[in-house]
This record gives structure tokens, C-alpha cells and sequence, in this order.
């Protein structure tokens, strides 16, 4: 197994665990940081994937990602703060209840 395998393997192992803390949490702030380890290591898998070719382009990709993510945690942490000064609550599901 070389080593842009087991980059890969990490990769995926993060994205899974990213997807699980997604599926599994109730507070929104952690749901986030699960979106953010998903976009880490699809990141990671870009550089990988560029390495094993010789190519920029996973690099270039990358960055990118970072540059979404960056935007993703902005407007995030804005929504967060917005639902928790109106509800006084990150719970997902009591969010849930005030809606209906």
C-alpha cells in the first residue's frame, strides 16, 4: 500500500466520522464542526489525488475548500448566534418544536 492509499483511507475514515457527528449531534455548533472535518478531508483527498498524479490541481482544489470554508463558518456562526439570541437554545430539536 503506498502512501497516497493510506492518505485516501484517512481521508475517508475523517469524512465518515464528519458524517456521523452530522447525523448524531444535537447542537448545531458541533453539526459544523462535523461539516468542517468532512471538508478537511475531502481537502485531503484533493491533495492526495494530486500528489500521487504530480498535478497542482489537488492543491489548487484545496484551496478552494479552505476558501468555502472559511465563508461556511462566517455565515454559520452568524446563523448560531442569531437562533440562539432569539431561542436561547442550539438544541436541534427543540428548534424543531418552536417551529411547529
Amino acid at each position: 500500500m503506498n502512501s497516497a492509499q493510506m492518505v485516501l483511507m484517512v481521508a475517508a475514515v475523517l469524512f465518515a466520522l464528519g458524517l456521523v457527528g452530522v447525523l448524531t449531534r444535537k447542537n448545531v455548533i458541533f453539526m459544523l464542526i462535523s461539516v468542517e472535518i468532512m471538508l478537511n478531508a475531502a481537502g485531503m483527498a484533493f491533495v492526495a489525488a494530486g500528489a500521487k498524479w504530480q498535478q497542482p490541481d489537488g492543491q489548487i482544489m484545496f484551496l478552494f475548500i479552505l476558501a468555502m470554508a472559511a465563508a461556511e463558518v462566517s455565515v454559520g456562526l452568524a446563523l448560531v448566534l442569531q437562533i440562539y439570541h432569539q431561542h436561547k437554545t442550539m438544541d436541534v430539536d427543540r428548534l424543531r418544536e418552536l417551529r411547529d
